[in-house]
């Protein structure tokens, strides 16, 4: 059956968000690190990543989950995606705006030193490029694993962004080589300082990664 003379209307509504926010053992205080989850993970998960990173024990850890909820394969657990190619200029927009707003909820109600920075992993990576360069609480670094410069960065020709971490396994066929080499020539042209981590593995976290994670943690971050 076919449907002539259809229209696309949009309406803005509000929905609901979730993060998981955990706090040190230790007094304040704390610097700030804040995830970002891949499709179809959750901000449960990915939080368990962001611990095993070295040296976070004394970090205010921070793992957002993406706003598009659905349930996984096994229909047991809830997960989430950042966006599709529908609507995305309106979904970038959102989610900005969304990240902004738990950014800011976690300095203005947690005991923090000033110190942020960015992590994504996988479709993450694309939301942790987007806060390091448009939101307004400013990173002093980024940590990208298994995921590219989304395209509308890329078209403004330069970036400003903190020292940057860009992890790829060598099995990795969604992030592949040629991605992961064009990334590195573009922030090498915005005059970027990029340490880029090329690790045995796949599309997925390693302990190799998390270590080189780690110290760009303790390089450029001092925790109090």
């Amino acid at each position: 059956m076919t449907i002539s003379n259809s229209i696309v209307k949009k309406v803005i509504t509000t929905t609901q968000g979730r993060y998981l926010l955990r706090l040190p053992n230790t007094e304040g205080p704390h610097p700030l690190l804040i995830g970002f989850h891949g499709y179809g993970e959750n901000a449960d998960v990915h939080l368990r990543q962001l611990e095993r990173i070295t040296g976070t024990a004394a970090w205010l850890v921070a793992s957002v989950q993406a706003l598009h909820w659905f349930y996984d394969r096994t229909h047991q657990h809830v997960v989430a995606s950042w966006m599709t190619k529908l609507c995305r200029e309106q979904a970038i927009v959102d989610n900005l705006r969304y990240i902004e707003r738990v950014v800011t909820e976690i300095l203005e109600h947690h005991d923090t030193n000033g110190h942020l920075v960015y992590e994504g992993f996988s479709q993450g990576a694309s939301m942790a490029y987007r806060a390091a360069s448009a939101i307004r609480h400013r990173s002093d670094g980024l940590i990208v694993l298994a995921g590219d410069i989304p395209p509308e960065l890329r078209e403004t020709g330069s970036l400003d962004l903190p020292p940057t971490l860009i992890g790829r396994g060598i099995r990795d066929e969604w992030f592949t080589q040629e991605r992961y080499d064009a990334d590195l020539s573009f922030l090498a042209s915005c005059g970027v300082t990029v340490e880029p981590v090329v690790f045995d593995g796949g599309h997925e976290w390693t302990d190799e990664f998390r270590s080189a994670a780690g110290k760009l943690l303790a390089s450029h971050i001092q925790p109090a």
